[in-house]
């Protein structure tokens, strides 16, 4: 409906003058005549009573809007309204480098094919514990979400993101995990009870249980001996549940502790993931760009080695820092993402990680 009809319609209920209120002087007894004509105001109820607005009010033409440029906004704005506007300015599918870990990205230098080598071997050889640490953002939870994938139908997969509490919530955690009812006024007997019948029952079923713990370093020193309680459940020869841990750096020094043994001799599978170097950056950044569907080089061979330098070589971190540039790319007009780029997203301050990275190379 063009403005025109809206206001004709309105017209129609209610008749109003779009003069009132622009006078600057009210004619003599101006506001008496309002008063007595007040009540004689048909109202929306009223179907009987047809109002007509005089013409010149119907027929006037209605206003054109100015428009006014602001100087603080640039002449041509780009074009677009979601995160990936600047897919279609470098012939992009999709954004290459998101921070939401995602396995079809994978790239695979030594270190993280020893990570993950270790990862497979754990919950193939049927290890009680499996033990992978690494810096926050070094792509555990990628290397994670890529062994969950590739998974048969002969494994029970529960996963347990963030996990903390007491014993009885962190024997809840696992039975959400495992898709299991965990009320809570059930008592803890109850509840492993339960726990211990689902396994056997897997078990009987030709299936084992692997319980994976993402971000496992939150858990206390009482948590994890709870878990190596779970691991007695297993008899003989067969292994019928198995713990992956995933977390930072102070998980291993966490179960390092001389009053953790009887947990670290039942780690039978580990790795630390580290940083990447130079030479791994230089192969990661095209590879992202490639799977996202570009074969040309974007970034210059400088820019490159600022990166490294600025990110330490955390996978995140490079990800955060090369999604800015290919924005301020994009915004400038340019195909090349160059140190002047890196600079000015350096000097605007939006690459918040910049402090942490330094604070993470200084780390011993």
């Amino acid at each position: 409906m063009t403005r025109s009809r809206s206001r004709r319609l309105l017209s129609r209920i209610l008749w109003f003058d779009p003069e009132v209120g622009n006078e600057t002087e009210s004619p003599a007894g101006a506001s008496d005549r309002v008063d007595d004509t007040a009540l004689d105001i048909p109202t929306y109820q009223d179907r009987s009573v047809v109002v007509t607005p005089p013409s010149s009010f119907v027929d006037a033409p209605i206003p054109r809007p100015v428009r006014v440029r602001s100087r603080l906004l640039p002449s041509h704005p780009p074009v677009g309204n979601s995160a990936d506007l600047y897919t279609e300015h470098f012939g992009l599918k999709m954004r290459p480098f998101a921070l939401t870990p995602d396995p079809d990205f994978l790239y695979w230098p030594p270190s993280h094919q020893r990570a993950y080598t270790m990862l497979e071997y754990g919950v193939r050889a049927h290890a009680p514990i499996t033990l992978i640490t690494g810096e926050v953002g070094a792509g555990k939870t990628t290397l994670l979400l890529h062994l969950v994938r590739s998974l048969g139908s002969e494994l029970k997969v529960g996963l347990v993101s963030n996990p903390h509490g007491s014993r009885a919530e962190l024997l809840r955690w696992v039975l959400h995990a495992l898709e299991q009812p965990a009320e809570l006024e059930e008592s803890y007997v109850d509840l492993f009870s339960r726990f211990q019948n689902f396994l056997l029952s897997e078990y009987a079923s030709g299936r084992s249980v692997v319980l994976i713990f993402d971000e496992a370093q939150n858990l206390s020193a009482e948590a994890l001996e709870e878990l190596r309680m779970f691991i007695n459940i297993n008899s003989g020869k067969d292994e019928v549940l198995q713990l992956v841990l995933i977390g930072q750096p102070e998980l291993r020094a966490l179960v390092s502790r001389p009053e953790m043994r009887q947990f670290a001799q039942r780690v039978a599978a580990s790795y630390h993931l580290t940083a990447m170097d130079l030479k791994t950056v230089r192969g990661y950044i095209p590879h992202r760009l490639k799977v996202a569907g570009c074969e040309k080089r974007i970034f210059t061979a400088p820019a490159v080695s600022i990166i490294y330098d600025l990110t330490k070589g955390v996978p995140r971190l490079v990800n955060q820092l090369c999604d800015l540039a290919m924005v301020y790319a994009f915004t400038k007009g340019k195909q090349i993402v160059t140190p002047a780029i890196l600079q000015q997203v350096l000097d605007d301050g939006v690459f918040f990680s910049a402090a942490a990275a330094s604070e993470t190379s200084e780390t011993p």
